[in-house]
């Protein structure tokens, strides 16, 4: 089975930061490509970060030079650095990937993981 602790979110006020952060559980091989997503009433769900396992990044144009996501692949987590946060970024963000695990019989599977639902308030 694939697990996924989340970190909290909260309200923050707007230039402050917050890091999410999710950690994956279970009989995991190896994390492939992960990404954030957020999701808000007035625009949607958009595509926050995405990062491969070279630890090569993407953002989304809203949040570039702002926002850092990472990976610990030790420790299967992947991370979102928020930073000088707006109000347009309120929204429920969450995580998601790729993952290569071990079946209950020991052979390697291709999954994915996605994680609960992380509510971010910047309030104007």
């Amino acid at each position: 089975q694939v697990h996924v602790v989340e970190s909290e979110g909260g309200v923050v006020r707007p230039g402050e930061s917050l890091r999410l952060s999710c950690r994956v559980t279970g009989r995991i091989r190896l994390l492939y490509t992960m990404k954030w997503e957020r999701q808000s009433p007035d625009k949607g769900r958009e595509l926050v970060a995405t990062i491969t396992p070279d630890g090569i990044t993407t953002y989304g144009d809203s949040v570039k030079g702002r926002f850092t996501i990472s990976r610990d692949d030790p420790e299967k987590t992947v991370y979102l650095q928020m930073n000088n946060l707006e109000p347009e970024d309120t929204g429920a963000y969450t995580c998601s990937g790729d993952l290569l695990r071990t079946t209950q019989w020991g052979t390697p599977a291709r999954g994915n993981f996605r994680g609960q639902d992380i509510q971010v308030t910047v309030p104007s």
